[in-house]
């Protein structure tokens, strides 16, 4: 069952990286890529390790993206097998990041080195854009690589970053772009008071439902080809002290909107605003964009995605941006073109995380006939 994808894989997931740690994963790809011509370049901000690696100093430049780092593995003792003590069982490789995305970045690694053995002389450049803050905050990885890139005129024209795409089998589905993400904390303020004296006092639970359910039930837009319709979910709401005879003095509502290219961060925003003002509450919102939309039409990029996965599965894919977000959204402003093509996602995050091992192997093969049909 040995091969080349499996063997570094496992070498991978044998770290335990948990975010923002890296904890030798980055140095390992790095002595590897550095066997077939890359450049290394360290790029530590903060607590936070990245790797930028390039073979090449012509465009178009190719790079594959991704993230060493993983989630907290939760109670260990539900674990079937220790969570950073890989395990094969019954076809299945256990271990946290197996699928989210060690076994990418040990298939990207593999691929490269084939690719640049058969193809020394490759047209334009390849290169490896590593972080280990992507689980994280997202404040110290690839975001600060980008703007290093940027502020030294350093283009990526196509990006695929390894983030586990597939659904159903390998290759079903690549992500060509990715929804926007806006957070808010909605505070609502009342008057507190003993709810046997419901005159004396203000309930902000109260005074917001009218404007809760309406949230609820806007529709923000209709979507595209491209994206489905703009999404509004509550995640958490607090109220009260926890005694049953006291109206609280502060009602704060979480929320989520996933939003599409049809909508602004800004639009979404005064909506909300318009809504609250009607129902003439007393209100501050504190917002957080964690992302932009992004979007990748088809083009070079993404057909060579399809042309290789056709040439290795047999098997035609689908288009979608459906998901959460990525760190493709803080390259794709750049101007480049990026999806994301993975392993399954059926497991991320998950007690006993696992992948298929036998889509290691054609996922490597994917990603070199991907190199091939841009670079050969």
């Amino acid at each position: 069952m040995s091969s080349a994808t499996l063997d570094l894989s496992l070498e991978l997931l044998k770290q335990p990286s948990v975010t923002p740690i890296d904890h030798n994963c980055q140095q390992i790809i790095a002595e590897r890529l550095a066997k077939v011509g890359f450049q290394i370049e360290q790029m530590p901000f903060e607590d936070v390790e990245n790797l930028w690696a390039r073979k090449g100093t012509k465009a178009p430049l190719f790079c594959f993206a991704g993230h060493t780092d993983v989630v907290p593995t939760g109670d260990q003792s539900a674990w079937d097998s220790a969570p950073f003590a890989p395990e094969i069982r019954d076809g299945k490789l256990y271990g946290r990041g197996s699928a989210d995305m060690k076994t990418a970045i040990a298939a990207m690694v593999v691929a490269t080195e084939r690719f640049v053995e058969k193809y020394p002389n490759h047209k334009g450049s390849i290169a490896y854009l590593i972080t280990s803050d992507e689980e994280g905050p997202s404040i110290n990885g690839t975001v600060k690589v980008i703007e290093t890139l940027e502020a030294r005129q350093e283009k990526i024209d196509w990006c695929l970053v390894g983030e586990p795409s597939s659904t159903a089998k390998l290759g079903d589905i690549i992500k060509n772009g990715r929804r926007g993400s806006l957070n808010g904390v909605l505070k609502v303020q009342g008057k507190q008071g003993h709810v046997a004296y419901p005159h004396l006092a203000q309930n902000p639970i109260h005074l917001a439902t009218q404007a809760i359910d309406q949230l609820c039930k806007t529709t923000w837009d209709q979507g595209n080809e491209y994206f489905p319709a703009t999404s509004f979910q509550i995640s958490n709401i607090q109220a009260g002290t926890g005694a049953t005879n006291v109206i609280p003095d502060i009602l704060t509502v979480t929320f989520n909107f996933r939003f599409s290219t049809e909508v602004t961060a800004e639009e979404l925003k005064q909506r909300v605003q318009a809504i609250l003002d009607h129902e003439n509450l007393n209100y501050t919102i504190d917002w957080t964009l964690s992302g932009l939309p992004f979007l990748t039409p088809v083009g070079e990029l993404v057909n060579a995605a399809k042309t290789s996965i056709k040439k290795v599965t047999g098997d035609e894919t689908t288009l979608s941006t459906s998901g959460g977000t990525s760190d493709g959204r803080f390259i794709a402003p750049t101007g480049a073109q990026v999806i994301e093509l993975g392993v399954l996602n059926a497991t991320i995050h998950q007690i006993n995380e696992h992948v298929n091992v036998d889509d290691l192997e054609p996922l490597a093969e994917i990603y070199e006939q991907m190199l091939i049909e841009l670079l050969a």
